[in-house]
């Protein structure tokens, strides 16, 4: 496995399939980011608390339905077709949306955790653990055992996976900064806020779990996607 040829897997999917993998993600992440900046723009007293608090947990729970249907999305399309409807996708993912909140919020915790005191330990966390989500939904594992199966895959392969992880998610922040400066400095505030980050997400969340999950096939089956001139 390499970092360039994660990239361009991704990438290639990404271009041929941009308005479904788009759509799967616009689904949640609309009332998600409506409910965002909502919170953003009302002021600080009692009931800001707590639309804010209400609106983290609802964020949370969105948040790993919306990765969980990608990655399933990811899955039905490397034959080259679309077979699942959006709907399919995402009724798949409620059965997992327990053991991916635990492991995900697990992860994000060790990860923030070592990258705050030390940096080195939470990169190192972050290839190791990079493949949780793929192993809960595909694998359909628990979530101490996607931690398991995770450092399994991913052991010798770690600095590509590192590679994979750190150019994805500093790209897509890039280019999820840029939407949302644009945005928020042509609308008002409120639409700024949300619209910016509506866009920023629905363009940067699909190739962040594109490329997470190619690298899973890769590494666990060793399989390439299907030729992209297979018919659509």
């Amino acid at each position: 496995m390499t970092v360039g040829g994660v990239l361009d897997q991704s990438l290639a999917l990404y271009q041929r399939f941009f308005w479904r993998f788009v759509l799967t993600t616009a689904v949640v992440v609309t009332p998600l980011t409506f409910l965002s900046a909502l919170t953003t723009t009302a002021g600080s007293n009692a009931s800001a608390a707590l639309w804010g608090l209400l609106t983290v947990v609802v964020t949370i729970v969105g948040t790993f339905w919306v990765q969980a249907a990608l990655v399933f999305a990811v899955d039905d399309v490397r034959d080259g077709r679309i077979d699942t409807t959006i709907g399919e996708l995402y009724g798949r993912t409620r059965p997992f949306l327990g053991a991916l909140i635990v492991a995900g919020i697990l992860a994000a915790l060790g990860i923030g955790l070592g990258l705050v005191l030390f940096i080195a330990p939470g990169l190192y966390l972050l290839a190791r653990w990079a493949v949780i989500v793929p192993t809960i939904v595909l694998e359909k594992r628990s979530a101490g055992e996607s931690f398991t199966r995770s450092s399994e895959l991913t052991a010798g392969h770690r600095w590509a996976v590192l590679g994979v992880a750190v150019v994805t998610l500093l790209g897509t922040a890039v280019i999820g900064g840029i939407a949302r400066a644009i945005l928020g400095a042509i609308l008002p505030t409120f639409f700024g806020a949300w619209l910016g980050s509506l866009v920023a997400d629905c363009i940067a969340t699909p190739f962040i779990a594109l490329a997470f999950t190619v690298m899973y096939f890769q590494l666990a089956r060793g399989a390439e996607p299907a030729p992209l001139s297979a018919p659509a």
